[in-house]
């Protein structure tokens, strides 16, 4: 009866929310311009914490339908605090960016003016400048205007100075709003995410407590038979196939205990790893294969060589110069070392690629899509983490610590959301979500991954927990 209400434990817990309602706080000047909201938001943050201090009161109390039906309930009460205090936060967020992009918009104008006025100052200036010595003595003006005209034109040069000056502030100060309301808009999408991962939490909750009391009361099955069903379930989660790039599918157990392994190295979430695993599959079907016995592009084809090299080293480390073809890698070379390490192929011949995209290289390898000279970057990293001699890119278990271990650089071993999203665009794109306040390259591929994570943890790594 244990095992059923430590799985109910998991089932049911948090894990999916990475950002909870007690990280939910009002900066000074929101606090200053908004006093009423976030002293409610205070105040409903400080409920979530009281229904989850009921929650971790009513944990492993004991097993059986009335204590697993109150710790539902009390899971319930949280989730909905939580919504509670997202959707506040949410509001105050909306309203902290409209004025954020307001002053933005005042510091644009000003940026216009002033470049006008500058542009004004220098026409004058240049008036001034196009008078000769002789044009001033032959001209109709007497002297005394002539001289006028030279003091007009230092007052001139001053006040251009100050625009200049005036100009360097507010482009400063502009940058910086901008980048302020890059964050306020990532806290935004990180609260809406975990206001409806909540609302789905409460859903499932619900579910599962109806179930229990229909059980319960109908007399239908002992606890110890919903123990068993549940089981069963988690057994069957446990062999489902786990889609892998490039080699056969392996049991999903399987690629959650190495990930579970990763996770414990690098920080990253399972889930979160799984989810970019998954999401690569689907994306390498579109992409396509390259070097295989039937395709047309072979490994030298779809990647920068020893003579890429060569040229980027002759430009003086730089691509924009005269010698060409040039990239700042030899993947190739790397490529023949990593293939001459393994024992999987004989040869780079026939051993499947990703071929390229629109534009760039290809030449990606395995499940986790690295690059030979990235491969190479991490190599001894997975060696030691794993306690092997020569990790292998198409081997399940080396390729999910490598993705892991690249993650974290990418911040995604804090499992906060937003910086987990982020880390997703980087591993697709190398840039982040947003560039210069617009959607990056990278943006949808990370929305993808955080659904499918959340998916992953919900449905099947929780079942299995204690069980």
């Amino acid at each position: 009866m244990h095992k059923f209400l430590s799985y109910l434990i998991f089932v049911l817990s948090l894990s999916p929310t990475i950002v909870s309602a007690q990280s939910a706080t009002c900066p000074n000047d929101v606090r200053a311009r908004e006093p009423v909201a976030c002293a409610e938001l205070d105040k409903l943050v400080q409920e979530a914490s009281e229904a989850q201090k009921e929650v971790d009161r009513l944990r492993g109390l004991g097993a059986g339908f009335a204590s697993d039906i109150a710790f539902l309930t009390a899971k319930i009460n949280t989730a909905q605090a939580n919504i509670r205090s997202k959707n506040n936060q949410i509001t105050l967020l909306t309203k902290d960016i409209a004025v954020k992009q307001s002053q933005i918009n005042v510091l644009d104008t000003r940026i216009g003016r002033g470049r006008a006025a500058i542009a004004d100052i220098l026409r004058k200036t240049n008036d001034i400048n196009s008078y000769s010595l002789v044009e001033a003595v032959l001209s109709d003006k007497n002297l005394s205007e002539f001289f006028v005209d030279m003091d007009t034109y230092a007052s001139t040069e001053d006040a251009l100075s100050e625009l200049f000056a005036e100009l360097r502030t507010v482009k400063k100060l502009t940058e910086s709003e901008k980048a302020a309301l890059a964050k306020k808009r990532e806290a935004e999408a990180a609260a809406k995410a975990a206001m409806e991962a909540a609302k789905k939490e409460v859903e499932v909750v619900n579910a599962e407590k109806k179930t229990l009391l229909a059980i319960n009361d109908a007399n239908k099955k002992t606890y110890e038979q919903v123990v068993t069903d549940r089981q069963v379930k988690a057994a069957k989660i446990r062999a489902e196939l786990f889609q892998l790039l490039d080699i056969r599918p392996i049991e999903f157990g399987d690629a959650l205990k190495y990930a579970e392994i990763a996770s414990a190295k690098t920080g990253v979430r399972p889930a979160f790893i799984l989810a970019i695993l998954q999401y690569e599959s689907k994306l390498g079907a579109n992409v396509g294969r390259c070097n295989r016995p039937q395709d047309v592009k072979k490994w030298q084809d779809i990647m920068p060589g020893p003579l890429h090299y060569s040229n980027y080293l002759k430009n003086g480390k730089t691509c924009n110069g005269p010698n060409s073809p040039c990239s700042y890698r030899d993947d190739q070379s790397a490529f023949v070392r990593i293939i001459s390490e393994i024992d999987r192929y004989s040869s780079p011949e026939g051993v499947p690629l990703s071929c390229p995209q629109v534009a760039g290289w290809g030449g990606a390898m395995g499940p986790a899509q690295f690059i030979p000279t990235t491969w190479e970057l991490f190599k001894s990293r997975i060696s030691n983490a794993l306690n092997i001699r020569t990790p292998d890119p198409w081997n399940p278990e080396h390729a999910i610590t490598a993705m892991a271990l690249y993650l974290s650089e990418l911040g995604a071993g804090t499992q906060d959301w937003t910086n987990e999203r982020t880390a997703a665009c980087k591993y697709n794109s190398g840039r982040t979500c947003y560039v210069n306040g617009k959607a990056g390259p990278g943006l949808s591929y990370g929305v993808n991954v955080m659904s499918i994570a959340e998916s992953i943890q919900r449905d099947k790594i929780d079942p299995l927990q204690n069980l």
